[in-house]
């Protein structure tokens, strides 16, 4: 399949100009395109950095700045671990889109991970999958949005591609708050595709050791209210947030799922410093939401599944960061 990034993404022009703007002073957010990665800056400050070197298993950005350079994510292994810092997990990289086992039909894997039938995108150990960026396309600017266009090939270990993505990424400057929206397109483009039923995906971060839940500075909580790992893990909310202090200021960073996606996510959120959306975990997965279904996503070849997150970057916790609010602004701005 010829990398097409730009096939059914016109909406996102009618989207630049239906979204009003911020206020007169709201810094201008800018898109610069490297070797190996894509900055966003809103004014003189790095917002994020996005990777898609070929050293990269998957892309994924990092780091992630709230407004006075706090870094929201984790910066290990991409940097040295601090002093008491956590070095589990290396392929939990700040923030990153996989899933963690996609079967594509016809095509036997020939080095086998562990409890995953078809190949893991989500793991880094033998055997593991590549998602690999082909193409970086079209940029768009406004003065409080910005949006780039990629394109992935997820490959098996061996290098063969079982299926094609069109990654739009967008920046939106909402003056306290900063959006990113990822737009996701997976079409099946060599075999007919499924979905693994496991807890590993799909849309996830890992949050700044500071603010995980196990340090007591941390907290995690969900649409509907619900406070901490144990309320939230394996439930289906429209979003889920991490927020706590870091450098004298609380600050927060949520994940939204947007409700026209055709398969809710549940969340893989934990102490530890792991939120994640996963649209295709079912009863295997231990989500309790989930509990007696077997319905997995599939994908004829050629069929498209089109998914679409946002990753809030917020003041306060999720109350004070008015996530809620910016989660229906996030909605209103797709067609």
């Amino acid at each position: 399949m010829k990398p097409s990034p730009l096939h059914a993404l016109t909406a996102f022009g009618i989207l630049f100009l239906q979204q009003p703007a911020t206020a007169d002073d709201s810094p201008r957010v800018d898109v610069k395109v490297y070797d190996k990665s894509i900055e966003f800056r809103s004014g003189p400050e790095l917002v994020a950095r996005y990777h898609f070197g070929a050293d990269a298993a998957k892309p994924y950005v990092w780091p992630i700045h709230a407004p006075g350079n706090r870094a929201l994510t984790r910066s290990w292994p991409m940097e040295k671990a601090l002093p008491g810092g956590s070095i589990d997990h290396v392929h939990q990289k700040s923030a990153w889109f996989c899933h963690g086992d996609v079967i594509p039909e016809g095509i036997e894997p020939r080095q086998k991970v562990k409890g995953v039938e078809g190949i893991d995108f989500w793991s880094e150990g033998r055997g593991h999958g590549r998602i690999v960026c082909t193409q970086v396309g079209e940029q768009r600017r406004e003065k409080n949005r910005v949006r780039i266009d990629t394109h992935n090939e997820w490959r098996s270990a061996e290098g063969t591609k079982i299926l094609d993505e069109d990654r739009v990424i967008q920046l939106v400057d909402c003056g306290d708050a900063r959006l990113f929206i990822f737009d996701i397109d997976l079409c099946a483009s060599a075999v007919p595709i499924t979905f693994g039923d496991t807890k590993e995906g799909s849309f996830g971060v890992r949050i700044n050791d500071q603010i995980r839940e196990q340090t007591r500075n941390g907290k995690i909580e969900n649409a509907d209210g619900k406070v901490g790992e144990r309320n939230c893990w394996g439930q289906l909310s429209a979003w889920c947030d991490y927020s706590g202090m870091i450098d004298g200021a609380t600050v927060g960073l949520a994940i939204l799922d947007d409700p026209g996606n055709p398969y809710r996510a549940c969340w893989h959120s934990r102490a530890y410093g792991l939120m994640a959306a996963n649209p295709f975990g079912r009863t295997r997965s231990g989500f309790p939401a989930m509990k007696g279904r077997t319905d997995l996503v599939k994908l004829a070849k050629g069929e498209h599944l089109k998914l679409r997150y946002g990753l809030l970057i917020h003041p306060g916790d999720a109350k004070e960061g008015k996530v809620a609010a910016y989660y229906d602004r996030f909605v209103k701005m797709r067609e």
